[in-house]
């Protein structure tokens, strides 16, 4: 199996686990308040990181720990505007529009970079920002706009320099090294915002013990944090972020799914016309966008200096 076709597979393992998370995050915020629920998560993983790759810390250097903290300060930007906008809407609408990143990366790519947007990649653009207004926009009209999924479409933006990033480091850094770090410093964030957001009244802690937020924690502090992102920038390394980001559109539908299945969510006939109009965008734009010639003549850290 050549390195390649293994990359592409463990980043479907990956999209398949982010997206199955959505229904267990939910769940486990009806015990937790959300950034009590985020450090948990990240503490726990980060400990599990610390015995996995705690020894590539020292060959890392300080340019390597600056990568993983721009990774991390993406990381961080990410959850925390996913599991906000979480605790506001529902598992198949935040997965969708968390899916928007992938149409936020070629676009981001092409405004920061040295190339033009191919016509697809605005028409795939436009038809999932079509697809987003009939997803989280009700018929009553802009008035009745959910906060939950403007915050997630907030992470959306995050998630696409998350991804740009770990393009960029991966092939430079050690792949345990970027992901220790990049976790610790979203654990730090996380950790910190606790008492903050309490001080100034923007979130009071909470913290119910239940089987739910327990099995919530864990299985994302170490399947879909500690396994899924070490896997993640293992396997950037032989792809493309454009490429990644085709793979990635598989996550609305795995979450999707999972919540169907488990959480009994339907969809409105509104909702779906903009999921299927948000993920046909996507698709769009990620397979009749980019060409390969185009992906390589952006060097990725030009990119990321005039985005940072």
């Amino acid at each position: 199996m050549s390195r390649k076709l293994k990359a592409d597979l463990l980043l479907i393992f990956c999209t398949l686990i982010w997206g199955a998370t959505f229904v267990l995050v939910k769940d486990a915020l009806a015990n937790a308040s959300v950034f009590v629920f985020l450090a948990l998560r990240f503490l726990l993983a980060s400990v599990v990181l610390v015995v996995m790759y705690g020894s590539q810390l020292r060959a890392a250097g300080a340019s390597g720990f600056r990568a993983g903290a721009l990774m991390g300060c993406c990381m961080f930007g990410g959850y925390a505007f996913q599991t906000a906008g979480l605790a506001l809407t529902t598992p198949s609408k935040a997965a969708f529009i968390t899916g928007f990143f992938v149409v936020f990366v070629p676009l981001l790519l092409a405004l920061f970079g040295s190339r033009r947007a191919s016509l697809w990649v605005w028409l795939g653009a436009f038809s999932a920002f079509i697809g987003l207004y009939f997803l989280a926009v009700p018929p009553s009209g802009l008035s009745a706009l959910n906060r939950g999924d403007l915050l997630v479409l907030a992470c959306a933006f995050m998630f696409a320099l998350h991804v740009i990033s770990i393009g960029h480091y991966s092939v430079r850094y050690s792949a345990g090294a970027l992901t220790l770090i990049q976790v610790a410093v979203t654990t730090l964030f996380t950790t910190l915002c606790v008492p903050i957001f309490a001080l100034v009244g923007i979130e009071q802690p909470h913290l119910m013990w239940t089987r739910g937020l327990i099995v919530g924690v864990v299985t994302t502090g170490i399947f879909a944090t500690a396994v899924a992102f070490s896997l993640q920038v293992w396997a950037q390394q032989y792809t493309s972020a454009n490429h990644a980001a085709i793979i990635f559109t598989l996550e609305p539908v795995f979450a999707g799914l999972t919540s169907f299945f488990f959480y009994h969510e339907r969809l409105s006939a509104r909702s779906l016309l903009g999921a299927a109009l948000i993920l046909g965008g996507i698709l769009v734009a990620e397979l009749l966008g980019p060409t390969p010639a185009a992906e390589s003549s952006v060097p990725p850290g030009e990119t990321l200096q005039r985005l940072t």
